[in-house]
């Protein structure tokens, strides 16, 4: 199941060289998963657990100016193993071609105490895309 968003280039997300900062979409990448675990996990596992980013990989093959849109898509393709799973995103253009795009990493932890715990399939299960 892929989740989509659409985001905007604000002032404050360009850069010196007149297009968004690539922290900027290091933000719009948590953003985007943030925003798919809110829309699809049942409210007692968002009361009980929360991710933590173990690794980025990112390919940044175009720019956006100020004042442009991009949607962000993403998808979990694979099961998880153990307690980290690998999250799949994509920025396309209005044009659609690709702009950004690679894997995050995701682990997750009780809110409560702050340990790492498996990702059971249960948890899993509303964002796996078979």
């Amino acid at each position: 199941m892929s989740f989509t968003r659409t985001f905007t280039a604000t002032p404050d997300d360009i850069d010196e060289l007149g297009h968004v900062n690539n922290a900027v979409w290091v933000r719009w990448i948590q953003d985007l998963a943030v925003a798919h675990w809110e829309a699809v996990a049942p409210s007692e596992h968002r009361d009980a657990f929360v991710w933590v980013v173990t690794r980025h990989e990112i390919d940044y093959r175009g720019n956006l100016a100020e004042g442009g849109s991009t949607t962000g898509e993403t998808w979990v393709p694979e099961p998880p193993r153990g307690a980290r799973f690998d999250r799949h995103f994509r920025f396309t253009g209005a044009d659609g071609r690709v702009l950004v795009e690679g894997i995050t990493t995701w682990a997750l932890l009780d809110r409560a105490s702050g340990r790492l715990l498996r990702v059971r399939p249960e948890i899993a299960a509303p964002f796996l895309t078979h």
